[in-house]
């Protein structure tokens, strides 16, 4: 026999039903249901049988459900009459759960589950109620043994049939119906049936979370890219964490994996690890494994079947050791589910699913996830080697030509076209000795800017190459080169000094008829001009110059000269050259602190560039020149710079410089307004920071300013979710930007209406600026932080919030309004758990504090209207902290069912005197809105409103009648379209109520 009295059995029921889903729950309702039964109340035992069903229902469960409905079928058999109307539809209605129970439970012998089918519309006739639900439920049963004539009736007859109050609601029919057209091929028509649970017009408990990621893979069919990966943000979060939306689960990790985001996948995978070992609910395991097995085998043909993957039964597994074991146990199912039902339909959608291609190379999601490592090399075949094959000669002669040409420009693709050379040349002995200096020159070229210990051997044998063959003009670059690799291996600066004078012999020495003389010695001058900035820098510092700010000072104005001379020395002939001069003259104006100075050099560098028939090399002074403008508050020209530098941005192959270029104009656009673009871009630009190993510097920076632009649009899920995912790296960057963001965060967790997560991150950002001299900072995040955990109904540590934010507001001396609102908040919290005399006491207290606040004069000028209708929603609030008490004492007297008075009870001339003080603060109030003007007219009418009312109740209702006629008589004087369409018709009907 239980030794759980009915008192506990009854709390435990209540709580179970708040109890988050999931086995825990499950396993407590169990022990409820079965201490009902042994307790032998029959009353108690149905309670306990409905709470055990519904626990079952969302969980990964839900299949469970089936015997403690069959009980509960029983007890309704045995005695109809003791279910309550409300007890009974909730019987009724828990059929269509279990229909859906019978199809996902392949143990069941068809025959069986048809007959309870039968028996749901046998009973549904005879409540009376409409077929509609019962030919869902057959449409589902019907399709998933492949009596595809069936459903189709089935389908028909649903549509057809009547709504009443035990068909689904709006959202979930809506979700049926799109499925059924996705299953058929029509995916436009399914999103088009969606579109209403999409947009959010039709929700449920469980609605638009499991739409949201069904409509994932159509979305990506039809090519709508965008509303996809929308879709998957906003989705996610809805569905991470609950154990009754793991197919939903497994829907998003699919997406990830033929979208080209396995990373994002497996953190998902990651997320969920715990869910991952077998499900009792074998449809729900069928379809979140499947999704689980869709990106395995991604990850596998990757070659990354060796990573780690999760857990399952409690031993580790890779992520092919794990694909093995799930798909063994997924079409086994499929298998069984297939016997019961003498078709192949499951293990047929199953396998196709399994196997899908991916329907995108890469489509960008914002967040940010791990990249995943470089896969492991193929084992070597056990096999006679065989030879590469020879390179045919045209075809080379012909990629070397367009290297070089490509090289001698110095377009951005000459390093892949060099990386194809080099693959196709293989092993061939009859290969030009000049093309293999070439390509070790491009080899070279790559360790240099890689900063390789061997760059200057590589570079020095690949100038004895070319002088070997005659290439002098080759060798002079070379020896440039040295001098180069040299500085940024930090070699002291005479023998700089010395590789930069070989250089500038060389180039000087090459045949007078010799094409590239001139340009190989302008290029060793503005090489040096560059180079020797560097080394009077570091010879200013080596010597502890005293006067570095002028020292400064005086080597930028060497460099600008010499830098001026050679623009006009070589404007005509070498205009690429001279855009870079001018690019660099931009930049010291800028270090300068002369930005109007440095906007024509910028632009003339870029317009160099172009006209040198070098688009590329004008996107970096475009781009600068774009942030310069803004600076210079001229955002027209910022945007026209930036969209010009994006232009000439397509032949780059450098991945940052594609990310920085769209982060700046993405940047430029959000300031002015253009927030769709803006997040189009800055999805991009974060794309491209993480092809350049730069997530979390730039990439973060991009994401944040994505996160931006989806909250400025009103896609706060998308940008909280966005936020979420760099948080990490952003909080690297500075206290002040983890200020910032940890802010942001908490302002789009309060919109999305998650008080605690919200407060959470107003806490740890006031924690941030504890120790700031200005108070004022950290005083408006523990205000915000009050405010939602009062929100969250975390009514203790809301008052310690408050009250730290109130003591800060003080030191700060210079915010009234923000204490005055603190101490009103606080009136609210002490009578929140109870109306007693002590709260309201403690209530009105803290209200005539804020209200002695605003009355004191703040400085000498006159005063502020703001400060004014404060003092009026003082007022206002306090008189409705005053009909609250009157509330409860006239509730109590009106409980027939209370046996004595309360212990607090007021006599009638204490209610009358607090009614009239009601009246006396909200007329005081109306007063001062009225003098505020039409902006107040609303919070006027409110407060003379409740004051007729309260008239009313002290027996005076022509009085309160009186107040609204007069404010009606004035209003109608007021100017045509200054009065609020509500006001006017609702302040004539409580006029007429008073009156009767």
């Amino acid at each position: 026999m239980s030794t759980m009295t009915r008192e506990e059995i009854e709390q435990g029921l209540q709580e179970n039903r708040f109890a988050p889903g999931g086995t825990a729950r499950n396993a407590h309702a169990e022990v409820l249901a079965a201490a009902a039964e042994a307790s032998g109340d029959s009353e108690l035992f149905r309670d306990a049988l409905d709470n055990l069903i519904n626990s079952y229902l969302y969980s990964s469960e839900s299949t469970k459900m089936l015997v403690p409905f069959a009980r509960l079928l029983q007890e309704y058999d045995k005695d109809p009459g003791a279910f309550s109307k409300g007890d009974a539809h909730s019987l009724f209605w828990q059929f269509k759960w279990v229909a859906t129970a019978i199809s996902e439970s392949p143990e069941i012998p068809l025959e069986s589950a048809t007959g309870w089918l039968d028996e749901m519309e046998r009973r549904y006739r005879i409540a009376g109620y409409s077929e509609r639900p019962v030919r869902e439920s057959e449409l589902w049963f019907a399709d998933v043994i492949g009596d595809d004539e069936r459903a189709e009736r089935a389908y028909a007859r649903w549509q057809a049939a009547d709504r009443d109050d035990m068909s689904d609601c709006h959202a979930c029919e809506l979700n049926g119906q799109g499925h059924y057209a996705m299953l058929r091929g029509d995916d436009a028509r399914a999103l088009e049936v969606w579109q209403p649970v999409l947009a959010g017009d039709k929700t449920c408990a469980e609605e638009p979370h499991r739409v949201l990621a069904t409509a994932l893979l159509p979305l990506l069919r039809l090519g709508r890219f965008e509303e996809a990966r929308a879709q998957h943000l906003r989705g996610y979060r809805m569905a991470r964490g609950k154990e009754s939306l793991l197919p939903s689960v497994g829907k998003h990790i699919e997406f990830c994996a033929l979208t080209g985001n396995e990373p994002r996948g497996l953190e998902i995978l990651a997320e969920h690890a715990a869910h991952v070992a077998p499900l009792a609910n074998l449809d729900d395991r069928l379809s979140f494994h499947g999704g689980v097995l869709v990106l395995l085998r991604r990850l596998k043909d990757l070659g990354h079947g060796h990573l780690p993957a999760v857990p399952y039964e409690g031993v580790p597994r890779t992520v092919a050791e794990l694909y093995e074991v799930l798909r063994a146990d997924a079409l086994d199912i499929a298998r069984r589910f297939d016997a019961r039902n003498g078709t192949t339909r499951v293990s047929e959608r199953f396998l196709a699913r399994i196997g899908g291609a991916p329907l995108v190379d890469v489509l960008p999601l914002g967040v940010r996830s791990a990249a995943l490592p470089q896969p492991e090399p193929a084992a070597a075949p056990v096999a006679a080697p065989v030879p590469a094959p020879a390179a045919d000669g045209a075809a080379l002669a012909e990629l070397v030509r367009r290297a070089r040409a490509a090289r001698d420009l110095g377009h951005p693709g000459s390093d892949g076209l060099w990386a194809e050379v080099a693959a196709r040349l293989g092993t061939a002995d009859a290969v030009d000795p000049l093309v293999r200096v070439d390509v070790a020159d491009h080899r070279a070229l790559a360790a240099a800017r890689a900063g390789a210990g061997d760059a200057a051997a590589l570079v020095m044998a690949v100038r004895d190459g070319y002088r070997a063959l005659d290439r002098e003009e080759r060798a002079a670059l070379s020896e440039l080169r040295l001098a180069s690799v040299a500085a940024q291996s930090g070699a002291a600066p005479g023998e700089i000094r010395e590789l930069l004078a070989v250089a500038l012999r060389a180039a000087e020495a090459l045949e007078a008829d010799e094409p590239l003389r001139g340009r190989r010695i302008a290029l060793a001058e503005l090489s040096a001009i560059r180079l020797e900035s560097y080394l009077r820098s570091l010879e200013a510092t080596d010597a502890h110059d005293h006067g570095h700010g002028h020292g400064q000072e005086r080597a930028h104005g060497e460099l600008a000269a010499e830098l001026t001379a050679f623009v006009a020395a070589h404007a005509q002939s070498l205009p690429d050259l001279v855009a870079e001069a001018e690019e660099m003259l931009g930049r010291i104006a800028l270090s300068e602190g002369d930005p109007e100075r440095a906007v024509p050099l910028l632009a003339a560098a870029a317009a160099r560039a172009i006209a040198a028939g070098r688009p590329w090399q004008a996107v970096d002074p475009l781009v600068l020149r774009a942030g310069v403008l803004m600076s210079l508050g001229r955002p027209e020209e910022a945007e026209e710079a930036a969209r010009s530098g994006l232009a000439h941005a397509g032949e780059l192959t450098d991945a940052e410089q594609q990310a920085v270029v769209r982060l700046t104009l993405a940047d430029i656009l959000l300031e002015r307004a253009d927030a769709a673009e803006a997040a189009e871009l800055a999805l991009t630009a974060a794309h491209w920071f993480d092809q350049a190993g730069l997530t979390a510097d730039g990439g973060a920076q991009a994401r944040l300013l994505l996160a931006r632009a989806y909250a400025h649009q009103h896609r706060n899920a998308d940008a909280a979710e966005v936020l979420r995912s760099t948080l990490p790296d952003l909080l690297e960057h500075g206290e002040q930007q983890a200020l910032a963001v940890r802010e942001f965060l908490g302002d789009l967790l309060r919109e999305l209406g998650e008080p605690r997560e919200a407060a959470e991150q107003y806490l740890l950002a006031a924690e941030l600026v504890k120790g700031w001299e200005d108070p004022r900072p950290q005083a408006g995040l523990a205000q915000s932080a009050a405010d939602q955990l009062s929100e969250a109904r975390l009514t203790p540590e809301a008052v310690a919030a408050y009250e730290r934010a109130l003591e800060l507001h003080r030191l700060s001396g210079d915010a009234p309004v923000a204490e005055v609102r603190v101490l009103r908040s606080l009136a609210w919290l002490a009578i929140r758990e109870e109306v007693s005399a002590t709260g309201v006491a403690r209530a009105r207290k803290l209200m005539a504090e804020a209200a002695g606040i605003l009355e004191t004069p703040q400085g000498d000028g006159p005063e502020s209207p703001e400060l004014r209708s404060e003092l009026a929603q003082t007022w206002h609030q306090l008189a409705q902290v005053l009909d609250r008490w009157v509330s409860v004492h006239v509730q109590e007297d009106d409980d027939e069912d209370e046996e004595s008075g309360p212990a607090e009870a007021l006599g009638d001339a204490e209610l009358t005197a607090l009614r009239l003080e009601e009246v006396l603060l909200w007329d005081r109030a109306a007063g001062v809105y009225a003098d505020l003007g039409g902006d107040h007219l609303a919070e006027r009418f409110q407060c003379l409103n409740n004051a007729a009312w309260t008239e009313r109740e002290l027996g005076r209702p022509e009085a309160g009648a009186a107040r609204l006629s007069a404010l009606i008589e004035e209003l109608r004087t007021w100017p045509e379209g200054s009065v609020p369409e509500w006001i006017l018709p609702r302040a004539e009907r409580t006029v007429a109520h008073l009156k009767d």
